[in-house]
């Protein structure tokens, strides 16, 4: 199935603090240089303070993760989680349409859906509050039919039930997540024929509880929801990880572990040195400076003045533009805006500087295209700046200058 941006996008987008604070959080549970792992939750996180995914989003994150554009965009559509077009305000029902569901009456849920919210999936509802679409299983088998509704399950549908719900949410109510028709979790209809004291005490079951007690259950995430924590930052020896509130303005900043493995499998920053000494550092290496403390995205992003090889001849470079207007070198395919800015950082401008560049000198670039290494090799730069620089023009670049290109 083919998934295409919304042609109608929002100008911008930006986390709310709170969620902000979160987002870098989990940015620190990967190593340096290795943020892009965080896709997935930073994605989801956008979603679920927006409702869906916007083009502004996905390239938000793609920023903070040091990626590629059309690398966080090959996630956001490759997973059908992510919502790419507007949902509804105040709930989207997923109607789950797999096999035990469907057998127990998910036909009868979808008909209710579009009688009360609107004929076809992903289709607004007049007053905007509510959409729906049919899914694959959800996993809850036992309890169907089912459905998602924001991140909570509703189990043990019933068209009835579905369709008060539905008029419960119109209303401002919130109906409480799990089994609809009395049961705890998946037991008995007519209860629980042992464990029977395993409940006591227990009005909904767990995931309900958590739920009902956060009060998030269609609400769009703003991070204020729950104090930020980040326990695989703990340097206190296996305790429990310090609890950051969210809101506030002096709270520290996660940071990478000194002196402990986040988990059995890690590499703590004693074994990284010892490592380090055993072995003979590259030209590289030896170049590098060692990381005195965790950083944030923004800190190690690539710079031309932190060049770190000295591998190959450094092509002659400018302090400015000529006349003050560089050439679009987003036109050269593999060039996005974040390496377009490096370049420009580095001193590079124009088609024509690009197209002069010997063997000698496409290897040094390559090499200190901190985050890009081996960039200009693998997407032939120079011989698509020589035909630009001559004022001809390839596929890519014509694309480019119609707006028609989502850049890379």
């Amino acid at each position: 199935m083919l998934r295409r941006l919304h042609p109608e996008q929002p100008a911008s987008f930006a986390f709310t603090p709170a969620n902000q604070a979160w987002a870098e959080a989990q940015i620190t549970k990967y190593p340096a240089g290795r943020q892009a792992s965080a896709i997935i939750p930073l994605l989801w996180r956008a979603q679920e303070q927006e409702g869906w995914l916007t083009r502004a989003a996905i390239e938000h994150v793609a920023a903070m993760l040091d990626m590629a554009y059309m690398r966080a965009l090959e996630v956001a559509t490759f997973y059908f989680m992510f919502q790419l077009q507007p949902v509804g305000s105040v709930a989207h029902f997923q109607i789950c349409g797999t096999t035990s569901c469907m057998i127990c009456g998910a036909e009868d849920l979808v008909a209710v859906c579009k009688e009360k919210i609107a004929a076809k999936p992903h289709q607004l509802s007049e007053d905007g509050k509510f959409s729906w679409e049919e899914v694959e299983c959800l996993g809850a088998c036992a309890n169907a039919p089912m459905a998602q509704i924001g991140k909570d399950y509703y189990e043990d549908l019933t068209a009835t039930r579905l369709a008060e719900m539905i008029d419960e949410m119109a209303a401002g109510k919130v109906p409480t997540p799990g089994p609809q028709n009395g049961r705890f979790t998946s037991e008995p209809k007519a209860g629980l024929t042992s464990l029977t004291g395993d409940n006591a005490g227990y009005k909904y079951n767990a995931s309900a509880t958590l739920a009902t007690d956060i009060g998030d259950s269609i609400k769009r995430i703003d991070g204020t929801e729950v104090p930020l924590s980040a326990p695989w930052n703990d340097q206190r020896g296996g305790e429990a990880g310090p609890v950051v509130k969210s809101d506030s303005a002096a709270g520290k900043k996660p940071a990478v572990s000194k002196g402990k493995p986040a988990d059995d499998t890690g590499v703590d920053k004693r074994e990284a040195t010892a490592k380090s000494k055993a072995k003979p550092k590259t030209t590289t290496e030896k170049a590098a400076k060692p990381a005195a403390k965790a950083k944030t995205v923004a800190e190690t992003a690539p710079k031309a003045a932190e060049a770190v090889s000295d591998e190959g001849t450094k092509p002659q470079t400018l302090t400015a533009a000529r006349d003050g207007k560089a050439d679009d070198l987003k036109q050269i395919k593999g060039v996005g805006p974040k390496l377009e800015s490096l370049l420009n950082s580095m001193g590079f401008y124009h088609f024509d500087q690009v197209a002069a560049w010997t063997d000698e000198e496409i290897r040094w670039v390559d090499q200190n295209l901190e985050g890009f290494k081996g960039r200009v090799t693998r997407d032939e730069w120079v011989k698509q700046a020589k035909l630009l620089a001559s004022g001809g023009e390839t596929e890519f670049s014509s694309r480019v200058k119609k707006g028609n290109v989502y850049d890379t």
